[in-house]
């Protein structure tokens, strides 16, 4: 943030949520069992290889797809992540 100019450097030493704002609470918006199976597919990966990039197994990304599950904390945040940016971003 710091080198983009957004911040000066003596508050950019610590980052609070005070800092942040409203888009701490954007960085990972809820997803449905659809959106995940559709950033699964998009990734073109079968749910085995998905679960091992995101450190499931693959009956939690099958549970997650049908909605059994609703992703959340560090899954529902790297979800959001592979969403916006493609599977990519955490390879």
């Amino acid at each position: 943030m710091h080198d983009s100019g957004i911040m000066p450097k003596a508050d950019y030493d610590k980052i609070t949520k005070r800092h942040l704002g409203d888009t701490a609470r954007e960085i990972a918006k809820p997803l449905t069992g659809k959106q995940i199976r559709a950033i699964r597919e998009k990734a073109k990966l079968s749910q085995a290889v998905f679960a091992d990039y995101l450190h499931l197994t693959v009956g939690h990304v099958s549970k997650l797809e049908t909605g059994a599950v609703p992703p959340k904390g560090p899954t529902l945040v790297l979800l959001n992540v592979i969403q916006r940016k493609g599977i990519e971003a955490i390879l």
